[in-house]
């Protein structure tokens, strides 16, 4: 089939190469010049495992090609996939101006009946005002379709390569039929094809994303309820994970979640609630307690050191929002590296990827933040270590280096990934979320 995805973004990128990587033509447009420029010579934007592999292998053989020139690479396609971003407002309503943008430009170049597919996450009732928009600006025939993505940064080349469900919203048989053989290649192993209307499809996108965010800010009150009374956050995890009705995903404590939606996707349904005169109550509460998670280690760190953290110097292990990916959007690091830097300290930090977007990131605070490519070099002179991504290469480190490098042998671990009893025997000050792990006196 002849693909255009517009967007070279996270979701654009991997959807074009992933198709083209099964046989199909496609184009990738995108209005950043230098983006294209860097794809075009093998040079990948993203950090995504595998990815420059598969990108590579099918713009060599011919079957992935990158331009600027939107209006060509629409005439050609027969399905056009708009993976352009929906960033939040002020409001936290989704911002629908590159959608529409668009939109606009394939009404200006319709030329034939072709497949419009939303593949942005958008508010419920977009795809009507794509479909509006190019209607009134062109009398070709032509369906809109929502098909929302469920990758997950670090293992979306699997995601969307042995996925666990395709959504397709249509109301076009013939636009459903064209996506259903779009998908075919993906279903090798097991039909997860699901067809509805244009406006579940949209919402479902939301509804997922939300219910995953809610497990993991409720397993993190729970968290913060064991430290009150003395339990065990991982044993009341590992009790409920049994219960098939609740499962083990999702229900991991730790400093917060963060990333390009979850934070932003139950923000915009909160909104469109609000809107439709139907608040979420529940999602609002989600929000609240994503926010002060984010905080927990910086409160804790504070209470430790009876409510003084000017001059101290904390390492940073971990800066993106979670493994395998250079991904800092709404990352909790950003928000505790702040605060604690607003307190008088100063931080060394590390990352095996997100270092370079960090950098962008805190460039305000670049006098109090230094990087370093070494995870060991960043202790030397610490007075804690904060851990807030749970990297392989973080969690069976040489303790007994790190209690001499550090000025003291105190880590704040907003991950759960050490073994608090283990870390008690080595002499180390051990803070992590819902454990209980040492005896406070404050």
């Amino acid at each position: 089939m002849k693909i255009t995805v517009i967007g070279t973004g996270y979701v654009g990128l991997v959807a074009g190469a992933c198709f083209a990587d099964v046989g199909n033509d496609v184009v990738c447009v995108d209005v950043d010049e230098s983006k294209v420029a860097m794809l075009r010579e093998g040079l990948i934007p993203i950090y995504e495992p595998g990815l420059d592999a598969v990108v590579l292998r099918n713009h060599k053989d011919g079957r992935l090609t990158f331009t600027t020139e939107a209006a060509a690479a629409i005439r050609s396609a027969e399905i056009v996939f708009i993976a352009v971003g929906t960033p939040p407002g002020e409001d936290g309503s989704a911002d629908l101006t590159y959608v529409l943008d668009v939109a606009r430009s394939i009404g200006d170049n319709l030329d034939a009946y072709k497949v419009v597919v939303c593949k942005s996450t958008v508010p419920v009732g977009t795809c009507d005002k794509v479909n509006e928009t190019i209607a009134s600006r062109s009398e070709h025939d032509f369906a809109v379709c929502s098909n929302p993505e469920f990758l997950k940064e670090g293992s979306a080349l699997k995601d969307f390569q042995s996925p666990d469900r395709v959504v397709i919203g249509s109301d076009d048989p013939r636009a459903a039929e064209l996506l259903a053989r779009l998908y075919k290649p993906f279903m090798r192993r097991q039909e997860r094809l699901m067809h509805m209307d244009v406006r579940s499809a949209e919402m479902t996108k939301y509804a997922s994303n939300a219910m995953l965010a809610t497990k993991i800010s409720f397993i993190n009150e729970i968290a913060n309820l064991c430290d009150a009374v003395g339990a065990d956050v991982e044993l009341v995890r590992r009790g409920m994970a049994m219960d098939e009705r609740i499962g083990p995903h999702f229900i991991y404590p730790g400093a917060g979640f963060g990333g390009s939606c979850f934070p932003k996707d139950v923000r915009a349904l909160a909104r469109l609630g609000a809107a439709s005169g139907r608040p979420t109550h529940v999602l609002d509460a989600v929000e609240r307690v994503n926010d002060a998670q984010k905080m927990r280690l910086v409160d804790i760190a504070n209470g430790f050191f009876r409510g003084d953290l000017s001059g101290k110097t904390f390492a940073v292990w971990g800066l993106s929002f979670k493994p395998k990916t250079d991904d800092m959007r709404e990352a909790p690091s950003l928000v505790a590296i702040r605060a604690l830097i607003a307190a008088g300290a100063t931080i060394r930090a590390t990352d095996p990827v997100a270092m370079e977007n960090a950098r962008h990131d805190l460039d305000d605070l670049s006098d109090s933040v230094t990087f370093f490519d070494s995870d060991y070099e960043v202790l030397e002179g610490a007075d804690a270590l904060f851990v807030f991504t749970e990297w392989n290469e973080f969690r069976a480190p040489d303790f007994a280096r790190i209690t001499s490098l550090m000025r003291a042998p105190v880590i704040f671990d907003g991950r759960n990934i050490y073994n608090p009893e283990e870390l008690r025997e080595k002499g180390i000050t051990y803070f992590c979320i819902g454990r209980a792990t040492v005896e406070r006196d404050w």
